[in-house]
């Protein structure tokens, strides 16, 4: 999307610059970048390494997003092209359609390319179902896998679940992140949802996503198989990533590399190995562990963090292909550029749980032939996100009265993988 300007006077220069400007009275809870290189109605082409024509199906139209939507994090991160601090290295060359690198720790965005470009998100979906259902769920619990549990698409990924097995939490947590099962995506959705099932998991995952901020994020399967209406954006995918990295349990589980499904003598199954298939985590020197993706709608999709010298980053990305580098590659890559910037390095902010539950504009963005979710009522003390969808106007000549239309394409999604 991109903000189309009309001068009044047409001796006028206009170069649109991402920054916030502050509405009366709010405190501010969103970093001011600078001169961040995102130039808006121009916006600054992303560095691309050239791929293989791959064979795809036809990407859906993404749904509508607000200005705000778009803002969340700073108005420099309204862009579609490039947004990186003034003075830096340019970032590598990937194939990734949109990317993002942010600061675990202290929530700064180092840089990125369409940060709040949607995308269909395959199997990095399952990160927003870990971080919604590992508080909820007793790693001890003994769940049996039901009929309902076995309804994914065939082909897609499994970690080999039996119907009728009987398999510990943590045995299916483990499944869920090391092998990218869709099986066991299914089970702790259905576990999660209560009286619900799966849809009331889903359910859940979308009000969490919700809560963390990721107004972008709407899903439709557990796993991320490619549904009608489903997408999500490297920025809140940062968002989901901060979530999961908080919590010690996912930090183990996304860090191990070898872990056994156990047999089930009952129904007559072998026990088996699985391993990590997050190449970071063997080949990358401080890697804290991520999610791989893939459908051949979403192509390859990555989220991946690192320590290094006392800092913790994470890179996201989606709409990338395999060549000439894997997807955990590219976000090693762009980690690597990452830990290359001073710590202080900024052009926005990943917002903090809860905060932009204040007002209807923060409501997120419904999937086509869905109502909008009721806004949400502040928390009394919650502070209130003051981005507002502007820009800061630099003439240089003589008084120039603008106002910014933005383009918006309808929503239009389809199932399928």
């Amino acid at each position: 999307m991109r903000d189309r300007l009309l001068a009044t006077t047409a001796t006028a220069a206009l170069l649109t610059v991402g920054a916030a400007v502050p509405a009366p009275a709010a405190p501010p809870t969103t970093a001011r970048p600078g001169r961040a290189l995102s130039l808006g109605a121009a916006a600054v082409p992303c560095p691309r390494a050239a791929a293989p024509a791959a064979s795809r199906p036809a990407r859906p139209s993404p749904p509508p997003a607000s200005a705000r939507e778009r803002a969340v994090g700073g108005t420099a991160l309204a862009t579609a092209g490039l947004v990186v601090p003034p003075g830096t290295p340019r970032p590598p060359r990937v194939t990734a359609t949109s990317w993002l690198v942010a600061d675990l720790d202290s929530g700064q965005v180092l840089g990125g390319c369409g940060p709040h470009e949607y995308g269909p998100p395959a199997s990095v979906q399952k990160l927003l179902l870990a971080a919604t259902m590992l508080p909820r769920l007793d790693p001890k619990q003994v769940v049996t896998v039901t009929d309902e549990d076995m309804d994914f698409e065939a082909g897609s990924s499994a970690v080999g679940l039996v119907e009728g097995g009987r398999y510990t939490v943590e045995t299916v947590w483990l499944g869920l992140l090391l092998n990218s099962g869709n099986d066991a995506a299914n089970v702790l959705a259905r576990l999660g949802g209560g009286t619900e099932g799966a849809a009331g998991g889903v359910r859940e995952m979308n009000e969490y996503a919700h809560r963390l901020g990721a107004l972008q994020t709407h899903a439709v399967t557990p796993s991320g198989l490619d549904g009608r209406g489903q997408f999500t954006s490297a920025y809140d995918l940062a968002l989901i990533a901060r979530a999961c990295f908080a919590d010690p349990t996912f930090r183990r589980y996304a860090l191990t590399k070898l872990a056994r499904i156990p047999a089930q003598p009952a129904l007559r199954t072998k026990g088996f190995q699985i391993q990590n298939e997050n190449q970071l985590i063997f080949d990358y020197p401080g890697a804290l562990g991520g999610k791989t993706g893939y459908t051949d709608l979403a192509r390859h999709t990555y989220v991946g963090a690192a320590e290094r010298g006392g800092r913790r980053l994470v890179a996201t990305l989606l709409g990338a292909e395999s060549q000439p580098e894997r997807g955990w590659e590219q976000g090693a890559a762009l980690l690597d550029w990452g830990f290359s910037l001073p710590a202080t390095t900024s052009v926005g902010r990943l917002v903090e749980p809860g905060q932009l539950m204040a007002t209807p504009e923060a409501t997120p963005t419904a999937a086509p032939g869905e109502a909008r979710p009721a806004a949400v009522s502040r928390p009394v003390g919650e502070e209130r996100s003051n981005s507002w969808p502007v820009g800061v106007l630099v003439a240089t000549a003589s008084v120039v009265l603008l106002t910014g239309v933005l383009w918006r394409r309808r929503a239009r999604r389809r199932g399928g993988a």
